[in-house]
């Protein structure tokens, strides 16, 4: 019986997990550039850094 390969499993899993977060990235992005009300030349984590210091 062959022994599991769990270190391609957990690339796997991490490639897989890695190209999920770049959709949502994309889906937030798209989400922005459909807004109006916000600047586009800020990048959201320039947003996010004012909204922590203020």
């Amino acid at each position: 019986m062959a022994k599991p390969n769990y270190q391609f499993q957990k690339r796997q899993k991490e490639l897989q997990k890695k190209k999920k977060m770049e959709e949502k990235r994309q889906r937030k992005l798209a989400k922005g550039a459909d807004q109006p009300g916000e600047n586009p030349e800020q990048s959201p984590e320039q947003s996010e850094t004012v909204a922590k210091d203020e």
